[in-house]
């Protein structure tokens, strides 16, 4: 099965203005992407430490869904241990509704001890456990109606969710995952799967060869799943960007979500549309 290469743009609403996520969206919708991307963290990740500004992410999605008509948006990843399944299931739905039905679902099992650590969330020592749980969970709500689940963390009596999303029978789903466990999940459940930590070639291929043993565990076609991962991009060359997605391409990743990296994300927005007409020419010479 081959699938088409697709294209997504990444403003995480850390270090960041609400004017250039605006503008981000704008750009990606205008100019033709397949889907524009947040992330969900609490507090802020990386050098800068914890207490840098940042927004909230599933928020942040349902202003994309207001203020776009045709992009596909979605956050890479969710962390799951940071809301019940329960709410998070009514959340997505509500910006399935909101975005006429251009959710991409993406959770993952969450990673950050800084956050649970000073926010006092409990789950991350168990974290692949819960994510289990919490993808069948939701999906059970989006597609049934009545959920009933006795788990190890959640417990659900003939729990009712409505109204069911748009997209039948639900939002694709994205599972981030690096992880043997993680991978057996993104086995069983996901449309998409996000290689977390994507970057080093050698060590995507590796990762390749345990998702295919992790389908083949579970009798899942493989080439059934996408493949997805993003990369940062600074604006500087635009012969490392052609060159980096076309290294990726070969490895089969064709969901592709290039992560704005730099003080201006607008501008360097505005760049990569630019260069998306040669980037999407990868995909024809594969063809």
């Amino acid at each position: 099965m081959t699938h088409p290469l697709r294209f997504g743009l990444k403003l995480s609403g850390q270090d960041t203005t609400i004017e250039a996520l605006r503008t981000v969206w704008r750009i990606a919708d205008e100019a033709g992407f397949d889907h524009v991307w947040d992330f969900d963290h609490l507090a802020s990740i990386g050098d800068g430490g914890p207490d840098r500004p940042i927004f909230e992410g599933w928020t942040l999605q349902a202003a994309m869904a207001q203020a776009t008509k045709q992009v596909r948006i979605g956050c890479l990843v969710t962390g799951n241990t940071y809301r019940h399944p329960v709410l998070l299931a009514k959340e997505a739905v509500t910006v399935d509704h909101l975005s006429g039905g251009r959710l991409e679902f993406g959770i993952g099992a969450a990673w950050a001890e800084v956050e649970h650590t000073m926010y006092g969330i409990e789950g991350l020592e168990h974290r692949v456990g819960r994510l289990s749980e919490s993808l069948q969970i939701i999906k059970s709500l989006w597609t049934e109606e009545r959920t009933k689940f006795d788990g190890r963390y959640y417990h659900l009596d003939d729990a009712i969710a409505n109204p069911k999303p748009v997209q039948k029978p639900h939002p694709p789903i994205w599972i981030g995952a690096s992880g043997e466990s993680t991978l057996r999940l993104v086995a069983r459940h996901a449309d998409v799967w996000n290689a977390a930590g994507g970057g080093d070639v050698g060590k995507m291929k590796e990762l390749v060869a345990k998702l295919e043993d992790a389908c083949g565990a579970v009798g899942r076609n493989v080439s059934e799943i996408r493949r997805s991962l993003q990369f940062g991009w600074d604006g500087k060359d635009r012969e490392s960007l052609l060159e980096e997605s076309a290294r990726y391409l070969e490895l089969g990743f064709t969901e592709q979500v290039i992560y704005l990296r730099g003080s201006d994300p607008g501008t360097l927005a505005g760049k990569i549309a630019d260069l998306l007409p040669e980037l999407r020419q990868l995909d024809r010479a594969r063809s």
